[in-house]
């Protein structure tokens, strides 16, 4: 059994790493979530048309950028840059992405969603759009995530209490708003 690496433990990871993000670092990106219902599909599951976003939140994060690079072809030329942004797992959870109201067991509530990033969504930093290429969820405290706690022969479980999921890491790269049929508003 594991001396360190409890929840406790990584509590106080991620308490320390929220207020390094939210309140030291202070870097943010606008995050447009694709909403799957209003966007209409084909057979394979590629958008025939314009993508339908909800509307953009603000959340904080760690952003590392390549330097932009340009390319010529016969169309012109085209900038490339790739944007990686971390997140804290935490901090995606509760994140608003509608009020609807909607009819559920006990009557109509607001409900909240959480963030899940996924290929396809977009982020706004720098007045620039960046398109999510992927995602890596592989960065583990103490390199154990009880969501995948193992048990032996005899249904025990040693490390269903120790190490936590701590980010999420976002590959995107730069993409024209004209592309995206986004038009800007203030965030």
């Amino acid at each position: 059994m594991s001396l360190f690496g409890t929840a406790r433990d990584a509590s106080l990871i991620r308490h320390i790493n929220r207020e390094l993000i939210n309140n030291i670092i202070e870097q943010q990106v606008g995050y447009y979530k694709i909403d799957l219902t209003k966007t209409t599909s084909n057979m394979y599951g590629e958008a025939n048309g314009t993508k339908i976003f909800h509307n953009p939140v603000l959340i904080s994060c760690l952003i590392e950028r390549t330097p932009p690079t340009w390319e010529t072809d016969s169309f012109g030329p085209d900038v490339k840059q790739d944007l990686v942004v971390r997140f804290l797992r935490d901090d995606l959870l509760n994140i608003e992405l509608s009020t609807e109201s909607t009819e559920l067991s006990g009557g109509g509530r607001g409900f909240t969603y959480g963030i899940v990033p996924e290929v396809g969504d977009v982020m706004l930093w720098n007045n620039d759009y960046y398109e999510v290429d992927g995602t890596i969820e592989n960065q583990l405290f103490v390199g154990k995530d009880p969501s995948y706690a193992y048990t032996d022969g005899n249904g025990n479980t040693d490390n269903a209490n120790f190490g936590s999921s701590i980010s999420i890491i976002v590959n995107a790269h730069y993409t024209r708003s004209d592309k995206l049929g986004i038009t800007q508003d203030r965030l």
